[in-house]
């Protein structure tokens, strides 16, 4: 499994007594809004949208806030005309590769800061295309593996889409093509599997082994800190650290 999902695993994994979760969930409705906007407000033909909403699903972002987040993007009063989706490429400390996708009303003000907190946390903030060859756009779903049957999984997986299927330590990460993300996660649902999140995610193609905690630690913070930027939506890394070492140095 790549780093960036045992990562995310984790963060859904303290996110229910996450301090945060009002942030989040601006986030997420901000995401919700500007794909409604763009693409109207039924997720059957915006998969935008869809994925949109199935992120904020993930978070347990209740579902009054979706729909007020639809209604406000396909609304004659949207607010959400005013974003715009950017995406900054650099490298962390070992020279691991960080692509931060942000929605932004002040281009200059988010690269500003962007900037700064790679420059912090020991890395560097490159220009557009240094990273983003390193990763595919893919449609992941977690599954907790306790008590999970890893071959009826795969059977249900690949009937609803899925590409592959693998296991790292205690998740199984079922990986599909990003139309097929809703319906693999439906399935599986349906099936009684222990869906911990379901996204789109930048899954990279070459990782970086990092075993040193302090490295880790340093990298983690870097991701941790762009991830609480206010205008960040996602960020994603080829990093490889042990799931041990990920949850040790997890703040």
């Amino acid at each position: 499994m790549s780093g960036h999902s045992k990562w995310s695993s984790i963060k859904h994994k303290k996110g229910a007594a996450d301090a945060k979760r009002g942030k989040l969930f601006s986030k997420l409705s901000k995401a919700i809004i500007v794909a409604a906007k763009e693409g109207g407000p039924d997720p059957a033909g915006n998969l935008a949208l869809q994925n949109a909403i199935e992120k904020a699903r993930s978070y347990s972002m209740p579902k009054d806030n979706i729909e007020r987040a639809i209604a406000k993007g396909s609304g004659a009063d949207a607010d959400g005309t005013s974003f715009e989706v950017v995406v900054y490429e650099g490298y962390g400390p070992e020279g691991v590769a960080v692509l931060v996708e942000a929605l932004t009303d002040n281009r200059n003000r988010t690269a500003s800061e962007v900037r700064h907190l790679f420059t912090k946390h020991g890395g560097n903030l490159g220009t557009t295309g240094a990273v983003a060859w390193q990763f595919e756009r893919t449609g992941l779903v977690l599954v907790r593996a306790d008590g999970a049957d890893e071959e009826a999984l795969f059977l249900e997986a690949a009937e609803a889409g899925a590409d592959d299927v693998t296991l790292d330590g205690s998740t199984f990460e079922v990986s599909a093509p990003p139309e097929s993300l809703v319906p693999v996660r439906e399935a599986l649902e349906a099936a009684g599997f222990n869906i911990e999140s379901a996204a789109l995610a930048m899954v990279p193609k070459v990782t970086v082994s990092i075993a040193d905690e302090a490295t880790a630690k340093k990298i983690v913070r870097l991701v941790e800190g762009l991830e609480e930027q206010d205008d960040v939506q996602d960020v994603y890394a080829n990093f490889d650290i042990p799931e041990a070492v990920l949850e040790a140095v997890a703040s």
